[in-house]
């Protein structure tokens, strides 16, 4: 039986833990001051009293997750490596290699001291990671039931407030109709890989998901597909508000859009229309909902979404960091919040993932330009 925590030592735990969130708040700050970068900064835009800093330079960073000791990890796409970096006072962040070799290893989460990575068709699991980072584990093979596809089969995983990590598994293709039980869907399983179940369905790529830190009900984005001209279909994002749902892929697209291939077989009407439509082809990656103190009062519980941006537009698009305003369970607009990656039709950053720190700041992972970079807010609230 656990022992009963008097009234003391639960304050005791608590200035603890406060005092660990504000160490790593200036740790944070201090790493970011030292890094070393020749990254064109001055070309980012934000909203003023916004500032933008370069946290650490790493190659092909994607997905972050935070150790609970405030080792950061990031995975990578084409690098095939997994990342843990380090903040340091006063000196550039410790980036240490903690696994390569990897198909794609793009997804990290964190759970009870072990570091959870997706690669392609399996899950794996770094046990106590944060104190064997000079000397890292071998991996546990906790599910392999995942395809081994070269389209869109690389996974951003996370572990929703059920306790469950949910993982996606993208459709092989464009625009096809797959077995829906293996493919074009949002898994979820028990962290042993036990459990394995399809969450929601018609998803053609989600590559960022959250939860509404209120209702702990799930939002995601999706990549809508391709070859419908520039301006078509919109990117999403989805509010999946309990299992069983299906988004419309690869019958309807934004809501309203019939496929011209596969929308013969399905009415729109039939599926559920997405929360907010997203820019066509900014190739919307990682989201979260801004749950810190540090920015203001207009940001809170909002969704950020990084836009790694277009590739088959005649003129590019996305390269920013966006915001989507909820009000009451509902999406009311959406804006770009940091944007300047794009310079023209020039491109020399796309943003992949964002994450909120313990003290309030937002990261966003580069993997173009191999940069991890903090945005922080000073000015008046």
């Amino acid at each position: 039986m656990r022992p009963m925590r008097t009234p003391g030592s639960i304050k005791q735990a608590t200035r603890s833990r406060w005092r660990h969130l504000l160490a790593l708040a200036v740790v944070c700050a201090a790493a970011s001051a030292v890094a070393q970068t020749t990254l064109p900064l001055d070309k980012i835009s934000l909203p003023s009293g916004f500032k933008i800093e370069v946290l650490a330079r790493l190659d092909n960073p994607r997905a972050m997750a935070l150790g609970s000791e405030g080792t950061l990890f990031a995975g990578s796409m084409r690098a095939g490596n997994v990342y843990a970096i380090k903040l340091q006072p006063g000196a550039p962040a410790r980036v240490t290699t903690v696994a390569s070799g990897l198909d794609r290893p793009i997804g990290v989460a964190f759970r009870g001291g072990a570091l959870y990575v997706s690669a392609t068709d399996r899950i794996l699991r770094f046990d106590d990671i944060e104190r064997r980072l000079d000397a890292p584990p071998k991996p546990v093979l906790i599910s392999k039931a995942f395809p081994n596809s070269a389209g869109h089969g690389g996974k951003f995983i996370a572990f929703g407030p059920d306790g469950k990590l949910y993982v996606p598994s993208g459709a092989p293709c464009n625009i096809c109709e797959p077995d829906p039980d293996r493919y074009a869907n949002l898994m979820r399983m028990n962290p042993d890989g036990s459990g394995l179940e399809v969450f929601a369905r018609g998803i053609r790529n989600t590559v960022g998901f959250d939860w509404d830190p209120d209702t702990h009900e799930l939002w995601f984005t999706d990549n809508g597909r391709d070859m419908l001209g520039d301006d078509a279909p919109p990117d999403e994002l989805n509010h999946a508000a309990k299992a069983g749902m299906h988004f419309g892929y690869p019958y309807c697209h934004g809501g309203t859009i019939t496929d011209p291939e596969y929308g013969n077989k399905h009415a729109c009407a039939e599926f559920t229309a997405p929360a907010q439509n997203l820019g066509p082809h900014v190739a919307s990656l990682g989201m979260r909902f801004y749950t810190g103190a540090q920015f203001p009062a207009a940001y809170r519980k909002q969704i950020f979404i990084a836009e790694h941006g277009s590739w088959n537009r005649s003129r590019k698009i996305g390269y920013r960091v966006s915001v989507v305003r909820i009000e009451g369970g509902k999406a009311v607009s959406y804006q770009p919040f940091a944007s300047g990656w794009l310079q023209g039709e020039q491109t020399w950053g796309r943003p992949a993932d964002v994450l909120v720190m313990p003290d309030g700041s937002l990261l966003v992972s580069d993997d173009y330009a191999g940069a991890i970079y903090r945005i922080s807010y000073a000015g008046a609230r």
